[in-house]
């Protein structure tokens, strides 16, 4: 794997390759030392053009884990703020002899970019690209639903015949985008709800149904239902009268928590708006695999970069 880009890119033998070494790292995690040699000498760069606090940790716990060597970039308080374009700091990067760039970036597209440049050889990791995709929270999400559901008997299997109702700011979310073409290549049934306004264009060729009745899509029992962040930085016009009104119609609170399945799981890819999209009660469950999902996050990450950077030197992995 030379690149981790988006999701649309792994088929399902990709993907399932990708969480059956995922496992492994997970293993690692049990360990007394949490370490291995594997990337020792190779520079992984993180190169965040957006505030983060749980991908940026996450990768960089990921890389230590490995042995390798980080470096944090972050576009506030470096030559970036002063107008130096994405090209130049590739240049940079590629100069100080980077390996592995995992990037954030606001626009939609620059990972693609920087992997299709002649400006730097290195492995490139899309950590999220403006409303586009967030490939690492989809692989995450995917490994965490498959662990829940398949326990220790996860490695090599798929999700064919689960459920999973996505439920929020569709038009905004790199994670929806990555999740739903993620999980259908497992095997899935996607199921997106949410009000009319936050359905993004084009949303039909897309391999999943639609609805705008949270109610309803909680009767049929979905095996999980994702709740994604109301991203109010990424709205510029008013896509709901007020936060009281969007949490009665299409908020997980008590009510609707209550109706989930014994066997259902609620997933958030975090930070979670309280009261907004989600209630306390919900967050906080033994349905709840929010926590999880960080945990998780560390050992997908380390996967990743094992696979790309053992692609980038045309190693098995």
């Amino acid at each position: 794997m030379r690149h981790l880009l988006s999701t649309r890119d792994l088929d399902r033998a990709t993907a399932i390759e990708i969480l059956d070494v995922a496992e492994d790292m997970a293993d690692v995690q049990q360990r007394a030392v949490r370490k291995l040699p594997t990337l020792r000498g190779r520079t992984v760069v993180n190169l965040f053009f957006e505030d983060s606090t749980r991908t940026r940790i996450s990768f960089e716990a990921a890389a230590k884990r490995l042995s390798a060597d980080v470096i944090n970039f972050s576009a506030k308080g470096s030559s970036v703020s002063k107008g130096e374009s994405l090209k130049d700091t590739a240049q940079t990067l590629a100069a100080i002899g980077a390996d592995a760039v995992v990037i954030r970036h606001p626009a939609s597209g620059a990972p693609q970019v920087l992997a299709q440049s002649a400006w730097i050889e290195a492995g490139i990791v899309n950590a999220g690209d403006g409303t586009h995709e967030h490939p690492t929270q989809g692989l995450l999400d995917a490994f965490t639903i498959r662990r829940r559901i398949h326990g220790d008997a996860a490695r090599g299997r798929d999700l064919d015949g689960i459920r999973v109702t996505i439920v929020g700011d569709i038009l905004h979310s790199r994670v929806a985008r990555s999740n739903v073409w993620l999980l259908s290549s497992l095997g899935a049934e996607v199921h997106l709800v949410a009000p009319a306004t936050l359905m993004p264009v084009g949303v039909g060729s897309w391999p999943a149904t639609r609805g705008y009745d949270l109610d309803e899509a909680l009767a049929t029992k979905p095996d999980v239902v994702m709740m994604l962040r109301v991203q109010a930085e990424r709205m510029s016009a008013a896509f709901f009268p007020t936060a009281r009104e969007y949490s009665r119609y299409w908020g997980l609170d008590d009510r609707r928590f209550a109706m989930l399945g014994a066997g259902s799981m609620v997933m958030h890819p975090g930070p979670m708006n309280r009261g907004l999209e989600i209630s306390s009660r919900a967050a906080d469950s033994a349905k709840s695999t929010v926590l999880e999902q960080v945990a998780n996050g560390v050992s997908v990450r380390m996967a990743v970069l094992y696979l790309v950077l053992s692609g980038e030197k045309g190693e098995t992995p």
